[in-house]
């Protein structure tokens, strides 16, 4: 399966530059499918899609806001999926699963409406922030579902948040040119700083939001 995966990922930038030589209407298709599958399958990284798109439009083989917009439209519908299985999980195993045995690990449904109301008051905020976070930025659609997160709500934040990433990682190639490749090692570092930040965030959340359960239980 990481043979899978390994090839997928290294075929990508061929792939898409063939498409480029020979139909450019048409890769604006493969590079939208492309961040879709970026979206679904964690480990197939944006960095190496849009900013090889970046540099076509740097040759002026590709528009810069049709590509945008073929990026955006792959990387939002690419969230649905983990959107709808945190959903599920929710409707079909979180409260099932919580009515039946949440008293043994101390968790009732009256726990999870709260986290639900805890989810809707800083769940923007993730959602938005989430998306610019490599590493994060896909599974990031799978708590939102779970706390069942309106959908256009979710989509809307979605969209916020991946347009500005889409947007960077694009300008990016186009600044870098024939260097576009060394952005990747850039996402990287960006990675290992912003990542553990973020977790921290969330953590700090988290805390807050318990602390101010027992508050109302007391």
């Amino acid at each position: 399966m990481s043979l899978l995966f390994l090839n997928l990922i290294t075929s990508l930038p061929d792939l898409i530059s063939k498409t480029v030589e020979t139909n450019p209407y048409i890769a604006y298709f493969v590079i939208s499918f492309a961040m879709f599958l970026e979206n679904l399958i964690p480990p197939i990284p944006s960095e190496i899609i849009m900013p090889l798109g970046g540099f076509f439009v740097y040759k002026g083989n590709l528009n810069f806001y049709i590509l945008i917009i073929s990026g955006l439209i792959g990387t939002v519908v690419g969230a649905f999926p983990w959107y709808f299985l945190g959903k599920f999980l929710n409707e079909k195993k979180l409260s099932n699963f919580i009515d039946k045995k949440g008293k043994f690990v101390g968790i009732t449904l009256k726990d999870l409406d709260k986290s639900r109301l805890w989810f809707d008051k800083y769940g923007v905020l993730l959602v938005f922030w989430g998306r610019l976070i490599p590493g994060i930025r896909t599974l990031i659609s799978i708590p939102a579902g779970i706390e069942l997160m309106p959908l256009n709500k979710f989509i809307f934040w979605t969209s916020l948040g991946s347009l500005i990433w889409v947007i960077f990682l694009t300008a990016a190639g186009y600044l870098f040119g024939e260097n576009y490749e060394i952005i990747g090692l850039y996402v990287d570092n960006f990675k290992v700083i912003v990542k553990p930040i973020f977790i921290i965030i969330v953590l700090f959340l988290l805390i807050r939001f318990f602390k101010k359960s027992q508050k109302n239980i007391i």
